[in-house]
């Protein structure tokens, strides 16, 4: 697995500063707290923490779907405070691929268009490649013969290959992983891992946070988050 100093010494995401906090009607909460980052291209970053340290407040921030208080995030140099809602869908769409630890399937649709749903939202659908290509990730994942199968005729471990698979249906650079392996077994949740170590291996960079401290042994570089700070 890669390491800092195996990867290219520019940082693909720069944190600096960062701040979120939450208005309630109990009050102020913050949530970050003064979040100094680097990620680098091609490797694998586990951030570990508890519940309700600030792992998805800092995943939510990073990949646009929540605003940040103060500081700032930039991507390349692509600053992703300074972009509105419809620049942020956008640039994730290019340049994100999301999983969660719910699997977001439509339940409606079988595995091989619920994989091609990105391409249709962003509206580079074409029936022909398309297919062929969420063909092409089913195989990568061992789900092929699911193909025209509904999310509701495989189990859990199969549906997160599911939302794998259609994280990388833009081939974006960058997987982000909120909890991926959190509802699942340890057996599929290792199967899930190999998944991620094939990635880094075909050049992708992974940003994973968990609160298990097991997958740190998978990871090029493992910090923890607690409170709101990165500690380690």
């Amino acid at each position: 697995m890669k390491s800092k100093k195996d990867t290219q010494e520019i940082s693909l995401i720069s944190i600096r500063d960062l701040t979120k906090v939450y208005h309630t009607s109990a009050g102020d909460f913050p949530a970050l707290k003064g979040i100094n980052l680097e990620v680098y291209p091609g490797e694998f970053l586990v951030i570990i923490g508890k519940s309700g340290a600030g792992k998805t407040t800092l995943i939510n921030t990073i990949s646009g779907i929540d605003h940040y208080s103060s500081g700032q995030i930039m991507f390349g140099n692509q600053q992703i405070g300074a972009m509105n809602e419809d620049q942020l869908a956008a640039w994730r769409g290019k340049n994100l691929g999301m999983i969660y630890q719910s699997f977001y399937l439509m339940p409606g649709l079988n595995l091989i268009n619920n994989i091609a749903l990105p391409l249709d939202f962003a509206g580079d659908y074409q029936r022909e490649t398309t297919v062929e290509k969420a063909m092409e990730l089913l195989r990568m994942v061992e789900l092929e013969e699911h193909a025209y199968k509904f999310p509701s005729q495989i189990s859990g471990g199969q549906q997160q290959r599911v939302a794998i698979a259609r994280a990388l249906i833009n081939d974006p650079p960058v997987i982000v992983a909120d909890e991926p392996t959190g509802r699942l077994d340890s057996a599929t949740a290792e199967v899930i891992l190999k998944i991620f170590e094939k990635l880094i291996a075909q050049g992708k960079t992974i940003l994973m946070v968990t609160h298990d401290r097991v997958f740190a042994s998978h990871a090029s570089r493992a910090l923890e988050i607690s409170d709101g700070r990165i500690v380690s």
